[in-house]
């Protein structure tokens, strides 16, 4: 199986994963809301919603949305009782729709959205109370390098909300995501899109990330603590919870 690090987009043009999964998404923002929405049937917008109740314990003031697309995770943020959230992702197509998103939603003075590379984040140490991840770390270049950053920005008594796909294990489940995400989401997605290998890039990165017990080892390694995990819908996707103490 090939490294996550390993899987980009476009497998016959040149260039490294980082700036492939940016011109990708600059593809397909304009309708990357309708496909994401449509292909998971709804079911990602209660994701956001467990990820955010499992963070609001933590009471942060101060949030990070990495990858934050069209910023749907950092809107729902908010319902953490956050003061400020910041959302960062490396395409610009996708960061426009955010902003006319939150301009529509009044809520300018509360999100701040920037280009930015999440391997290399553009803020101080210790700079927000809690981080979230919404099927982003799964497109970074170097995944270490990545959760090293998050780690850093973090302050002492922090709380990092990661929600990736996952490969469920039980059948019949395993056999229904592995048809679906293999034969039907590439058509859709390529009908909708017109981006070949945006959706069969997706179910190619879903086979090489490092989920479940292998991912949160990752995140020890890097420094987090705490670490737990929480299956959803059958295990087509975790939420990962992580602590810098």
């Amino acid at each position: 199986m090939q490294n996550s690090e390993e899987v980009k987009p476009y497998k016959e043009k040149e260039g490294g994963k980082k700036q492939q999964v940016a011109d990708m998404f600059n593809n397909i923002a304009p309708k990357y809301d309708l496909l994401n929405h449509t292909l998971s049937l709804g079911i990602d917008i209660l994701w956001r919603k467990k990820a955010v109740r499992l963070i609001s314990p933590f009471q942060p003031k101060k949030v990070l949305d990495i990858a934050t697309g069209t910023a749907d995770f950092a809107i729902e943020d908010l319902n953490s009782g956050a003061e400020k959230v910041v959302g960062l992702d490396i395409s610009e197509g996708m960061l426009n729709l955010g902003k006319q998103k939150i301009k529509k939603k009044h809520l300018d003075d509360r999100i701040e959205l920037l280009l930015g590379d999440s391997e290399n984040l553009p803020f101080d140490d210790a700079s927000f109370n809690a981080i979230t991840v919404g099927f982003g770390v799964r497109n970074f270049e170097n995944l270490k390098k990545g959760l090293s950053e998050m780690y850093r920005v973090l302050a002492p008594g922090g709380v990092c909300a990661v929600l990736e796909f996952s490969k469920p294990k039980t059948f019949p489940i395993k056999y229904l995501y592995n048809f679906y995400f293999k034969r039907v989401l590439p058509g859709i997605g390529k009908s909708i899109s017109k981006d070949n290998a945006a959706y069969t890039y997706l179910p190619d990165s879903v086979q090489a990330f490092p989920d479940g017990q292998e991912f949160l080892n990752i995140l020890e390694e890097v420094g987090y603590k705490n670490t737990k995990q929480y299956p959803v819908t059958f295990g087509i996707a975790t939420i990962y919870i992580a602590e810098k103490v």
